[in-house]
């Protein structure tokens, strides 16, 4: 199923109303749809290069409308919430809710947040679960501009400086130097912090 849905997202690159199709894939991976919005930017940038901002840019924004409905999800709708977590393969239990409210919790789930919207981590599951704990959500807000549009526009630039051969290098190698950058920027973001 997942495959179909894959081949489903990558063919959607080509058609007329990509850019709206992108808005629309984008809106719902970050709430529940388990395909990333890089399998269609990358098409859709080689065959529009000089567009690669402009497709960065819709993946970001709908992604963020996109979590802020997952956070709702969470915050809401707790029976669809639970479903959408055990589909994936995660178990929600109360303690969570009770372990990240604290302070210690808030910049634990910070960093949490923050690695899952800029690397492979299911991002979906991490915008419900805000909602569930009841993150802060200017925080939840800021963390997804951040990552999403870090993500997107990474994705975006490297297809249009390396075109084809961005595929097979992520395929490869992508989800270790996401993890990599995701790492030294959380560290970075920790150093300041206490700096401050």
């Amino acid at each position: 199923m997942i495959k179909k849905l894959y081949d489903k997202c990558v063919k959607w690159a080509g058609y007329r109303y990509a850019k709206q199709l992108l808005a629309f894939e984008a809106f719902i991976e970050s709430s529940f749809f388990p395909i990333p919005p890089d399998v269609m930017i990358i098409p859709m940038v080689i065959s529009k290069k000089k567009e690669f901002i402009k497709i960065a840019l819709i993946a970001t924004i709908f992604s963020v409308l996109g979590a802020l409905f997952g956070y709702y999800i969470g915050y809401s709708l707790n029976d669809i919430a639970t479903q959408i977590i055990e589909f994936y393969g995660y178990e929600y239990s109360d303690e969570i809710k009770i372990k990240f409210q604290s302070e210690g919790g808030f910049l634990t789930w910070l960093g949490i947040l923050f690695t899952a919207g800029f690397t492979p981590l299911p991002f979906k599951l991490l915008t419900i679960s805000s909602g569930i704990i009841h993150f802060n959500l200017i925080s939840f807000i800021f963390i997804c501009i951040i990552t999403r549009g870090l993500r997107f526009f990474l994705v975006a630039y490297l297809t249009y400086k390396f075109g084809e051969k961005i595929g097979p290098l992520l395929d490869k190698h992508g989800a270790r130097w996401s993890i990599i950058i995701a790492g030294i920027i959380v560290i970075i973001a920790f150093i300041i912090y206490f700096l401050l």
